[in-house]
């Protein structure tokens, strides 16, 4: 923490100590600027303490639970005895203790002053904290977002969000989750493997609706499979709770019943009373408006992170973060392409894609400038060894690059990284199809797609 006779003037303040505020802080002070990070919670934000991490923690946890279940398939005798909540969370909260010390040293390390508080934005240039002012020649606003709920209902009892659902003691009978986005799919891929009945509500016409229709589909087949029920296109009409549960009516007027209601429609950026619009930034349902460098138009403020309108993911704000520090320091760093910034969902199957859908492509480059292939996971060895179904499947303008990379089955995310590179760097399938995959892994199926893309394909029917 600040000592209160230190310096209150930086190169740098920064407002937020998430994905966003840390990296560009880190990267700051690698580049020779003197930092402050104000943070009224914990450096690390909402991805470490309430999102990406404990929530991967978990899903590890029903990974490990499915696999006992199916161990004797395999010849290994194993019986599942139950899950021990308490437990599961002692290990989930030791992994993001481990990370918050290692975090906490890192930004030591870079001599970065922490500021513990919440601070608000009193002039282009200035925080201000618990009275005192922290003045700086920029300002990055990195505030982040918090789980968002929809009009007239209201959070508390047995209806929760996901920051509650994660710190349970116990696996409930039976939920409903309304959403069928990333956090609403994640959640109900663990309670399903933990032994909870399970009902996702979604008001558009498939789970996970950003992603390409093809992977959708394929994680509705792959949820019926496993037991996990959805309702699709229609949307929520209103909930009420007792001692014993809750209902939840829908505007059809069908009806559920569950043990609790999770609340899981997407994050709303924080920015309310921060004294954001007073100072001049431009706040369009919440979220503050910048240009393609992320710059504010308002003085030397920049924004990164939620509260910048896109894809809410923590890999984009740490990115954002580092980009806003390089152009600080007087670097000269390509702008972040949004396409092509990749997004996995944990659960069981993966999702993992990158680029533009087919939907979009078309809409982009023309329906007949566009083509796509998919190849089965079926026919790869090491898919087979982890007895997983699911596909591959690539989106290309035709005789030009590559588009879009769109996977679903066990352990796609692990692929994104090869698929980002391709995509990024407008990748013909021809550039792709003779790098050499090794064998037996699921990296092999993405080759055998570009084979296939690229009109030779080996391991697929012509």
């Amino acid at each position: 923490m600040a000592d209160a006779n230190a310096t209150t003037e930086f190169d740098i303040v920064i407002l937020g100590g998430g994905s966003g505020g840390y990296a560009a802080a880190l990267r700051a002070a690698q580049l020779g600027k003197s930092v402050v990070l104000i943070e009224g919670d914990k450096l690390g934000g909402t991805c470490l303490h309430y999102g990406c991490i404990p929530t991967k923690a978990l899903l590890h946890a029903a990974e490990v639970a499915d696999e006992t279940r199916e161990a004797a398939s395999v010849g290994v005798l194993a019986q599942l005895n139950g899950i021990d909540v308490p437990k599961v969370n002692s290990y989930k909260d030791g992994v993001i203790s481990r990370l918050f010390k290692g975090l906490q040293g890192l930004v030591a390390s870079r001599k970065v002053t922490v500021v513990g508080g919440w601070g608000k934005l009193v002039a282009p240039n200035a925080v201000e904290v618990d009275g005192t002012r922290y003045t700086g020649e920029h300002v990055i606003l990195a505030t982040g977002s918090y789980s968002r709920t929809l009009p007239g209902l209201e959070i508390g009892g047995r209806v929760i969000t996901s920051e509650t659902a994660l710190q349970l003691d116990y696996v409930p009978n039976s939920v409903v989750i309304l959403g069928g986005g990333v956090i609403g799919v994640e959640f109900a891929s663990v309670w399903n493997s933990f032994g909870a009945d399970v009902t996702i509500v979604e008001g558009l016409p498939h789970l996970v609706p950003n992603e390409d229709e093809a992977l959708s589909k394929a994680l509705e087949r792959a949820y019926r499979k496993r037991g996990i029920k959805f309702n699709l296109g229609d949307r929520f009409s209103g909930v009420t709770q007792n001692d014993s549960g809750v209902v939840v009516t829908l505007e059809s007027g069908k009806t559920f019943e569950a043990d609790l209601l999770l609340v899981a429609v997407g994050r709303g950026p924080r920015t309310q009373d921060l004294g954001f619009e007073a100072q001049g930034v431009t706040i369009d349902r919440g979220f503050v408006i910048v240009d393609e460098k992320l710059h504010t138009g308002v003085g030397n403020l920049w924004a990164v992170g939620d509260i910048v309108p896109g894809l809410q993911l923590a890999h984009r704000g740490f990115q954002q973060g580092i980009f806003v520090a390089e152009q600080i320091a007087g670097l000269n760093p390509a702008p972040i392409v949004e396409a092509n910034i990749p997004r996995v969902t944990y659960s069981n199957p993966e999702v993992a894609s990158v680029g533009l859908t087919e939907a979009k492509a078309k809409e982009v480059h023309g329906a007949d400038a566009v083509e796509t292939v998919e190849y089965n996971l079926g026919g790869n060895g090491k898919s087979q060894i982890l007895n997983t179904q699911g596909f591959i499947k690539l989106v290309r303008v035709k005789d030009g690059p590559v588009v879009g990379v769109h996977m679903i089955g066990a352990r796609v995310g692990e692929l994104i990284g090869e698929s980002q590179l391709i995509v990024s760097w407008e990748a013909y399938p021809e550039d792709v199809a003779p790098l050499v995959h090794a064998h037996p892994t699921q990296n092999e199926a993405l080759g055998e797609a570009f084979l296939a893309l690229a009109g030779k394909p080996l391991h697929a029917h012509n």
